[in-house]
């Protein structure tokens, strides 16, 4: 029986919860029955980073380098060493669900033409406007050396045959120095076998001097470079502060930010003083502002990246969400005016405003 009236309250308990289940939708700005919704933007800072990496492969018979060719001076490990190009700042729109506002119609205003972006951002009011995506970098490796030779191809029948890897080194050195013998004896004009013109001679002295590379590589090793670019997407939310992007070790490249082997990378964000708009009318009274359309006066924030002492970026660019939320007035926007408003993705400022009295 107690299992039976178990049973029983945990499907009572069950069916409220079942109903009241509530589909949730994304919020989609456009039209509405209210009229007209958008959002104004929130500008978004894009870091790219170009950086250098210099990648050396010791060769085979590199701890033989100074007794058969004297050369003192080469790396036997394989190391990594990064260089950092330069830094890049570009700044970009998206859309702040927080500042979402509607431009309300009723019969005494003239139903305005809206463009918007495709997250919701306002565009144009009563103007066409196209809308193209930023540009931004991505994050991309590039190979600046052509691959290096395959030295093992180059090697000779009793280089191969030899029985240990300090013979292989004698024989490869001794190969290098006939090499470089048979150039002397070409550049001279005293070789057994002349070529006939010119192209021949110069196709000879370069087949001789791909050969001597690829042998001598065996003692150098090898060096590759590729360029490498990282990006960094940053949204300030303070006016004044530093947000550390990355660290950066000359040997190992990128790093954690809190990683001692690197230097910090920091993006430095400083808005700088403006004057604010009152609003006034003929008699010098302060006016009411009307609720209409909504708009942004960017604040200007300098924006630096810096490494210790050193500045590797530095611009003075609008921002939206350092800025004044401000409104254009009704009568821009009744039947005595036809009001043209383009504003800026990025900074939700105005770009142009026309207003003309309709025929």
């Amino acid at each position: 029986m107690k299992q039976i009236l178990a049973l029983a309250l945990s499907s009572l308990l069950a069916l409220p919860a079942a109903h009241a289940q509530t589909q949730v939708t994304p919020y989609q700005p456009g039209l509405t029955p209210d009229g007209i919704t958008y959002f104004l933007p929130r500008t978004y800072v894009h870091v790219t980073v170009t950086a250098v990496k210099h990648h050396y492969t010791p060769g085979e018979y590199c701890q033989y380098a100074n007794r058969h060719l004297r050369l003192p001076h080469v790396t036997l490990t394989e190391t990594d060493e990064w260089t950092i190009e330069g830094v890049e700042l570009q700044t970009y729109g998206l859309a702040d669900p927080t500042q979402a506002y509607t431009i309300k119609l009723n019969s005494k205003t003239a139903a305005p033409l809206v463009s918007l972006t495709p997250d919701g951002r306002l565009l144009t009011v009563n103007a066409e406007q196209e809308y193209t995506e930023p540009q931004l970098s991505a994050a991309k490796v590039e190979q600046l050396d052509p691959a290096p030779l395959e030295s093992a191809n180059y090697k000779t029948q009793d280089i191969l045959l030899a029985g240990s890897t300090a013979k292989m080194a004698e024989l490869t050195a001794a190969e290098i120095y006939d090499i470089r013998e048979n150039r002397n004896l070409l550049t001279k004009g005293q070789a057994d076998f002349m070529p006939k013109d010119g192209e021949q001679l110069r196709l000879m002295l370069a087949n001789l001097d791909t050969q001597e590379k690829a042998l001598l590589e065996l003692f150098t090793g090898t060096k590759t470079s590729e360029r490498h670019t990282f990006v960094f997407d940053i949204c300030p939310e303070q006016a004044a502060g530093q947000t550390t992007l990355f660290a950066f070790s000359k040997y190992l490249g990128m790093v954690d930010v809190d990683d001692p082997a690197g230097t910090p990378f920091v993006l430095n964000i400083q808005k700088l003083p403006s004057v604010k708009p009152v609003y006034v009318d003929n008699s010098g009274k302060q006016k009411k502002e009307v609720l209409d359309l909504r708009y942004v006066v960017p604040a200007n924030v300098e924006l630096s990246v810096t490494s210790g002492d050193e500045v590797w970026a530095k611009q003075v660019v609008p921002m939206a969400q350092f800025g004044q939320i401000e409104h254009l007035g009704g009568e821009l926007f009744n039947k005595k005016f036809t009001t043209h408003v383009q504003l800026s993705p990025v900074t939700g400022g105005i770009v142009n405003i026309e207003a003309e009295r309709p025929e």
